[in-house]
């Protein structure tokens, strides 16, 4: 008993000893383990406060574009409304007759304008969808325009996506007042009296007079092969014209450093409406030449 009590007592204070050792030893591990969070912690903090900063950056540039964006379409509401200030106002159904008989006297006597659908087949089916949006507000701001084109829509097939995409995403559609064919815009047209407006041509739109056809491309190309319009245009040996940007604009600074003169075939459509109102280019480029694309109206032209 005396030798197993004895063997005890020796074991207890080496546990003790063997417990402490090992608290030591977890104790160092944790001081040598520690001091490497400290360093990745101060690389972590960095990378945060440059993505922080560059995050803020943006946020800044996009408050900055929303508030431009806000005041120029206040601005149009102005001026729109001192435009229809002396004009009586007309029920809906009045106003309904009086927009037919505008688009058929366009139809008529209408500047003519013309949408050419033959590139579409090269296009996803996200960029088709976005084409018809682009069909449906050019179409509304020709029903809005007290001066509106006679539209033509040509080599839109029935039963292709783009038709159906049509059908789908605008109401009414089949009954849009405007000339819709499946054949050339060749075959209803003359090639002296065709204007195809494309932002690659090396002559600048001046006026746009009433024996001219204009025709736009009706593309929409999100991985931006350059230069599709123009190679068509030459393609069917036709004279070609673009907006008259680097005559009346110049580049502004903005965080992306992005500048572009590629525009929907809605936006030329609304800028070719204002030059025809107004006989003023820079009214109609300052008015409708979207914010984003790092052009601004240069103030000689203004």
């Amino acid at each position: 008993m005396d030798h197993i009590s004895s063997h005890l007592a020796c074991d207890l204070p080496l546990n003790g000893v063997s417990e402490d050792m090992d608290l030591l030893h977890i104790d160092v591990e944790a001081e040598v383990v520690d001091t490497k969070p400290g360093r990745d912690e101060a690389l972590c903090s960095k990378n945060v406060l440059r993505k922080q900063r560059h995050w803020e950056k943006q946020i800044a540039a996009k408050k900055s574009r929303r508030k431009e964006e806000k005041q120029r379409r206040k601005q149009n509401r102005e001026e729109e409304s001192a435009s229809t200030a002396e004009i009586p106002h007309f029920t809906k159904r009045v106003m309904k007759a009086i927009t037919r008989e505008r688009l058929i006297g366009a139809q008529a006597t209408g500047l003519k304008l013309c949408v050419d659908l033959s590139m579409t087949d090269s296009m996803s089916d996200k960029e088709i969808s976005r084409l018809a949006g682009q069909l449906r507000r050019l179409y509304g701001s020709n029903r809005k325009a007290s001066r509106p084109f006679h539209l033509f829509l040509t080599d839109l097939k029935e039963g292709s996506r783009l038709y159906k995409e049509c059908l789908r995403m605008n109401d009414g559609f089949l009954n849009y007042m405007m000339d819709v064919t499946d054949g050339s815009f060749l075959s209803l047209f003359s090639t002296e009296t065709i204007v195809y407006l494309t932002p690659d041509a090396e002559s600048a739109l001046e006026t746009v007079e009433a024996d001219r056809v204009y025709v736009l491309g009706g593309l929409v190309d999100e991985s931006i092969q350059k230069k599709l319009s123009l190679s068509r245009a030459r393609e069917l040996s036709v004279c070609t014209a673009r907006l008259p940007i680097d005559e009346y604009m110049v580049k502004k600074n903005n965080p992306k450093n992005f500048y572009s003169k590629i525009l929907a075939i809605n936006q030329v459509f609304d800028i070719l409406l204002k030059f025809c109102n107004t006989g003023s280019w820079t009214e109609a480029l300052q008015m409708w030449f979207p914010q984003g694309k790092g052009y601004v109206v240069a103030q000689e032209a203004s």
